[in-house]
């Protein structure tokens, strides 16, 4: 399971580095490499939205084990 939060983790920073980009440079990073293919950025975006929400639920069971 840990190489699953890995993978997960990654993506979670790759989609937040884009969002920076687009915040202060106004440049988006998935659009400008996928242009022709205007589904591949919807896919990769669900992709990325799916890993946040993950990353979300590996944080608060992080935070039950050090509880205990």
């Amino acid at each position: 399971m840990e190489t699953f939060q890995k993978v997960t983790l990654i993506f979670t920073i790759i989609g937040a580095i884009n969002w920076g980009l687009i915040g202060f440079f106004d440049f988006n990073l998935v659009e400008s490499l996928f242009t022709e293919a205007s589904v591949l950025p919807t896919i990769i975006y669900a992709i990325v939205g799916i890993c946040g929400l993950i990353n979300i639920g590996v944080l608060f069971t992080h935070f039950d084990e050090h509880e205990k």
